[in-house]
């Protein structure tokens, strides 16, 4: 299968708040051409004769994010340059909504990080930079993020200082390392005034790299991963089985989902996890109709040679993929409710097409953003605790380590008397996962 060498890109923009995200995706939309004519007649009546545009108002969709200057909400922008698509996600910046991040990032090829120079006290040695910068990029590493870019913004109010920015490139350097994260890469910026978001800029003679855009439109896309040597076996969670004729001898009986993880074909042999029996692929059907072979990513509808107990929630497996089942999950949490866990209780897990009960047997440790150290945990998780965790599950799941494959390596959890997410997790380690 030949690969597109740029397919679309998803991408976040994480940092604290007023770091200048909203700014930042409005001034890369208005100079890259891709605004409609309305937005562009809105955004210049909005602003006064001798202001600049107010472009977060461009991705501020909610009357209370327009009312009091933040993102609440995750606001997603689609735009096209010569060389790709992207698809980037505005996500906000006050620690109270780390939750909405996490969901934007867990499907994003790369973020990028602002970071407001004008907040950093460069003189300070070591430089120190913001707590919810430190918690944005340790998720990021959690959430196996490919690519960062730290985009170093508000340059102009401090005239455009290398120094300053050479300081904080440093401490995120350091940051970098300590967390082993592979691909990072620097721009100054100033999203306000257009300094090197989609042009290069005149005021920063020092910097000879690409611009933001540039840059963004060279990134290596994550989205074909799954297709390679290791992933060639074939993963469908069944989110639904689709009957007609029922009452009829010969009537329908299809699996519909989405193919996770590797190919599968007519005649191929499956598992059905976590049942274990076996049978043959009698059909595939796609959006086209019907079909020989699918592909990860396809939305199919299968049908198989023998009559199995298969619902929402089993998994189809090629028979000879190596994933188990297990009931016993060690996993790193980022806890999202107001209320505390509480260990004594049993939360919904839902994971692929599939929930079942789940309790907390272990806390191994919490992560402390001020040395990025893992300490024993005095007290029940609170909101925005990162933690290593061990779960004891209902019945088996098919999972993966989320390092090795997202889709069926990532989890949330749901109190089921509020109906609440109430946190998210990676899982690293199953029973039943392939080494």
């Amino acid at each position: 299968m030949t690969l597109n060498p740029n397919p679309v890109l998803r991408l976040i923009t994480a940092g604290n708040v007023d770091d200048g995200k909203s700014t930042l995706i409005g001034r890369l939309l208005y100079d890259s051409q891709a605004l409609l004519s309305d937005q562009i007649d809105q955004l210049h009546h909005q602003q006064s004769p001798t202001a600049l545009p107010n472009f977060a108002a461009l991705t501020d969709g909610l009357s209370a994010e327009r009312e009091q200057g933040i993102t609440i909400d995750v606001a997603y922008r689609y735009f096209t340059t010569s060389k790709r698509k992207f698809i980037l996600a505005d996500a906000p910046g006050h620690e109270q909504y780390t939750r909405n991040m996490v969901t934007a990032a867990s499907t994003a090829d790369a973020a990028i990080v602002l970071i407001d120079a004008s907040r950093i006290d460069t003189q300070q040695q070591p430089v120190r930079l913001l707590p919810q910068t430190l918690r944005h990029t340790v998720l990021l590493k959690q959430l196996n993020c490919a690519h960062i870019v730290v985009a170093i913004n508000k340059l102009d109010l401090l005239h455009y200082d290398q120094t300053a920015y050479d300081a904080i490139v440093s401490a995120y350097t350091h940051l970098a390392q300590r967390l082993q994260i592979a691909s990072v890469h620097f721009v100054p910026i100033s999203a306000l005034h257009g300094d090197n978001i989609v042009h290069p800029s005149q005021h920063m003679p020092w910097y000879t790299g690409p611009s933001l855009l540039a840059l963004l439109a060279e990134l290596p896309s994550q989205r074909h991963q799954y297709t390679s040597a290791t992933h060639t076996y074939g993963l469908f969670p069944v989110q639904r089985v689709a009957r007609q004729g029922g009452s009829q001898q010969n009537d329908f009986r299809g699996y519909q989902g989405r193919l996770e993880q590797g190919r599968l074909k007519v005649g191929q042999r499956i598992r059905v996890l976590p049942s274990q029996q076996s049978s043959t692929i009698r059909a595939i059907y796609g959006l086209q109709g019907e079909q020989s072979q699918a592909e990860v990513g396809d939305v199919l509808t299968l049908t198989l040679d023998d009559e199995l107990d298969i619902s929402r929630g089993s998994t189809l497996v090629a028979f000879e993929h190596p994933i188990q089942t297990s009931q016993h999950l060690e996993a790193t949490v980022c806890w999202f409710d107001t209320a505390a866990l509480n260990p004594d209780r049993k939360y919904w897990l839902k994971h692929s097409t599939q929930t079942v009960y789940a309790k907390v047997t272990q806390l191994h440790g919490r992560l402390d953003l001020t040395d990025l150290e893992e300490k024993p945990v005095q007290a029940p998780l609170q909101m925005n605790d990162i933690a290593r965790v061990s779960l004891r599950l209902q019945r088996p799941i098919a999972a993966h380590r989320y390092v090795d494959h997202h889709a069926s390596g990532a989890f949330i959890l749901i109190d089921d008397a509020t109906h609440q997410t109430v946190a998210a997790g990676m899982i690293e380690h199953s029973e039943g996962a392939p080494a």
